[in-house]
C-alpha cells in the first residue's frame, strides 16, 4: 500500500462517516415534516418486522403533515399503531385508507434537547474523522518503519491527511449549525 492509497483511503472512509452523520440528522426531529423521519418505524408484516417503506406510500400532506398510505386494506390499523408505538412522539390520524401524521409544534425544552442530540451526533462524527485520521498516519508510519516510504514523505502525508481532517471537521460543524437553525427557526 503506498502512501497515496492511504490518503485516498482515509479520504473515502471520512466522506462515508460525513454521509453517516447527515443520515442520522435527518432523523432527528425539527418542527418540520420529514418523511425521512419515519424510516426508522417498524411495522408487523406477516409475523416479521418490516420498515415501514416496504408496506406503505410515506409522503408530505404539507410542511407539518406527513401522509401515509398502506398498500395492503387491512394494514392501516397496524402502521398507525406503529408510529403511536415509536418514541417519535407522534399521534397518527386514520382518514378512511389515509392516516395523516401531523408533527405537533416543539416546545422551547424539547427544542433544546434536539439541538444538544444534534450536537453530540456531530461530536461522534467529529471522533471518527479523527479515528481515520490516526489510522491514517499510523499507516504512513508503518511504511516508513519499514523503510518503504522517507520521513520527509510521511510529514508530507501527516500534513495533507490534516487538511483533509480539517475539510470535514468544518463541513460537520456546518451541517450542525445548520440543524440548529432549522430546530431553531419553526
Amino acid at each position: 500500500m503506498t502512501i497515496a492509497d492511504i490518503k485516498k483511503n482515509a479520504e473515502t472512509k471520512m466522506d462515508q462517516s460525513i454521509a453517516a452523520f447527515k443520515n442520522n440528522l435527518q432523523k432527528i426531529r425539527t418542527g418540520r415534516a420529514n418523511p425521512a423521519l419515519l424510516d426508522s418505524v417498524q411495522v408487523e408484516y406477516y409475523g416479521s418486522f418490516v420498515p415501514l417503506s416496504q408496506v406503505a406510500n410515506v409522503a408530505l400532506i404539507d410542511s407539518r403533515t406527513i401522509s401515509v398510505q398502506p398498500w395492503e386494506k387491512g394494514m392501516g390499523a397496524k402502521i398507525e399503531k406503529a408510529i403511536r408505538e415509536s418514541d417519535l412522539g407522534l399521534n397518527p390520524a386514520s382518514m378512511g385508507d389515509l392516516i395523516r401524521v401531523p408533527m405537533p409544534p416543539m416546545s422551547e425544552e424539547r427544542r433544546k434537547e434536539m439541538t444538544k442530540l444534534a450536537r453530540s451526533e456531530g461530536e461522534g462524527a467529529k471522533i471518527a474523522v479523527r479515528n481515520l485520521r490516526r489510522d491514517a498516519n499510523e499507516s504512513v508510519k508503518k511504511l516508513v518503519k519499514d523503510k518503504l516510504a522517507s520521513e520527509d514523505d510521511q510529514k508530507r502525508a501527516e500534513t495533507d491527511v490534516q487538511k483533509v481532517t480539517d475539510r470535514h471537521i468544518a463541513e460537520v460543524d456546518a451541517l450542525v449549525a445548520a440543524k440548529e437553525q432549522e430546530i431553531m427557526a419553526v
